[in-house]
């Protein structure tokens, strides 16, 4: 079953062109089970052969991401929180759950978009707690552009230099996401100490 999505996906991506880089990225951000690997590696493979732009290849990425993002943080703010209000306490999520939550993106919402778009498995669920929290559009599409760009512009440089080996690519796509989950954890830690230090001064 996921090898015919993969390969829906990768088919999708060399008959649309362009267009079915946005929207594959678009529904990868949303809640549909699209790994963004099997999007901009075999788009960045096709950059290498000279079939497409990888300039215009890494901004649509980016957009489909962002576009993507968007539509789940304003689902969360148009329906989100009126469900967990009357519903909430069957998915044990109680009010003073959702007003916990609104604190914390208000307080550190830009730094949980940024980190979350890098986390695989996580980075389409982030969208989701910031518009229930009504986190700062301009601050969420900063960060939400920040994550994904650097997500976009590894994926497809992957396939670009690497695409015809998908062997190679595993290899360096795993040692990428360790390396970033470390970036990430120093990163954490840091805001950390920062934070604390703010409070105390």
């Amino acid at each position: 079953m996921f090898a015919d999505i993969v390969k829906f996906i990768v088919e999708t991506v060399g008959s649309l062109g362009y267009v079915g880089i946005f929207i594959m990225m678009f529904l990868e951000s949303t809640v549909f089970p699209i790994p963004s690997e099997v999007v901009m590696i075999p788009a960045g493979y096709l950059a290498f052969k000279g079939e497409m732009n990888i300039y215009i290849v890494i901004l649509l990425g980016i957009l489909g991401s962002l576009g993507g993002a968007l539509f789940n943080y304003y689902f969360a703010l148009k329906f989100g929180r009126k469900f967990l209000l009357k519903y909430g306490k069957y998915f044990l999520v109680s009010h003073e759950t959702i007003e916990k939550t609104d604190k914390f993106f208000k307080n550190h919402g830009h730094i949980s978009t940024f980190s979350g778009r890098l986390i695989p498995g996580f980075r389409h669920y982030i969208s989701l707690p910031a518009g229930l929290a009504r986190m700062n559009l301009f601050l969420f599409c900063l960060y939400t552009t920040l994550g994904a760009t650097i997500w976009v512009v590894i994926l497809t440089l992957l396939g670009y230099y690497l695409g015809d080996n998908e062997e190679l690519v595993k290899e360096y796509l795993r040692y990428l996401i360790v390396g970033l989950l470390v970036s990430l954890s120093i990163l954490a830690f840091w805001y950390y100490k920062k934070t604390k230090r703010t409070k105390v001064l």
